[in-house]
């Protein structure tokens, strides 16, 4: 997909205030209105002049979005980095059901809030004095490691809240928390931290924190809901012959045997390996076969006794019938 450069569509430095941006906006608004200006594509900047607002307009978005940098430029093909938005602290769920937005604010921003409810809207408004309202809720995505959803764990987490100075400018208020991270949680999941959302007004209690899970990238594991995988190489011999060798887990290792005439790309389950739970998920062995290098005269006299060995053997014997029938 391609980078959007809210800063350049509104027309505003990357240093602007909220004010600065409103105005940018209702100006720039009223210019390509559609039924103020009917030249070619000005509905469609329109509409890219929306999308930018939604975004620069939320302390919280416009915040989130600043961690992408400011070396990116429009059009420059763009994949969110796989911890993006996480440690953010939100007032309320996350996005649900926005505009019709590009893709690329789609992957930023738009998903499902899942567990966290909105609570306490409008608390110190007009007539709120005297009122007793309970706080709004707050939302924060984490990243944990996949052996602390095997075993369970204590993390101290560093959640960051933008607000708006006095200026107009958003900064970002940061505080910790420790944390329990219960076993057999999955990515997805939300826990709840009673108290830890915004304070109430007058006698109202605090909302809630929701803290979505994700997982960090891992070296080794995949994770599909409750499932991992793993790819396992294989030595050719092993392979065609059948072995027993260890697996790695988050568990541990795990001593396991391998059928004959395995190929690359076959599943072995290891049932109840993969994510705890009242029904544990499977922990899959993707098998890779992995050739030796033949960067030696004896290592490559090796390969052409092989050929010779099994001169019959033709790899693409099945593309070759395909492609007849």
């Amino acid at each position: 997909m391609d980078y959007k450069d809210y800063y350049k569509v509104m027309g505003v430095e990357r240093s602007a205030t909220q004010d600065e941006i409103k105005r940018a906006y209702r100006k720039l608004a009223r210019k390509y209105h559609p039924d103020v200006n009917k030249e070619a594509g000005s509905e469609a900047k329109f509409k890219e002049l929306g999308e930018a607002y939604e975004v620069l307009k939320d302390p919280e978005k416009r915040a989130a979005y600043d961690q992408l940098g400011s070396n990116w430029r429009a059009g420059q093909d763009f994949q969110p980095p796989p911890d993006w938005g996480a440690g953010f602290e939100q007032r309320g769920g996350m996005p649900g059901d926005e505009a019709d937005f590009s893709d690329f604010f789609e992957a930023l921003f738009a998903r499902s809030a899942g567990g966290a409810r909105r609570a306490g809207a409008g608390q110190g408004g007009p007539g709120a004095q005297g009122m007793h309202l309970r706080g709004q809720d707050h939302h924060a995505q984490i990243l944990i490691d996949l052996e602390d959803a095997y075993r369970g764990a204590t993390r101290t987490l560093n959640l960051r809240m933008p607000e708006v100075d006095a200026q107009g400018h958003v900064v970002t208020r940061e505080r910790t928390l420790r944390v329990q991270i219960p076993k057999g949680v999955r990515a997805g999941q939300h826990i709840r931290l009673a108290g830890q959302g915004a304070p109430g007004l007058g006698e109202g209690g605090a909302g809630d924190l929701y803290l979505e899970i994700g997982f960090n990238p891992h070296g080794l594991y995949r994770v599909e809901g409750r499932d991992v995988f793993i790819d396992l190489p294989l030595a050719p011999w092993e392979a065609a012959l059948g072995a027993e060798v260890n697996v790695p887990t988050p568990d541990g290792k795990v001593a396991l045997k391998i059928p004959p005439a395995t190929g690359s790309g076959r599943r072995l389950r290891l049932k109840g390996r993969g994510i705890p739970g009242a029904t544990p998920g499977d922990l899959y062995v993707v098998a890779q076969v992995a050739l030796p290098p033949a960067d030696t005269e004896a290592a490559r006299s090796a390969y052409r006794r092989l050929q010779e060995d099994f001169s019959s053997f033709n790899p693409r014997a099945a593309l070759y019938q395909g492609a007849q029938s």
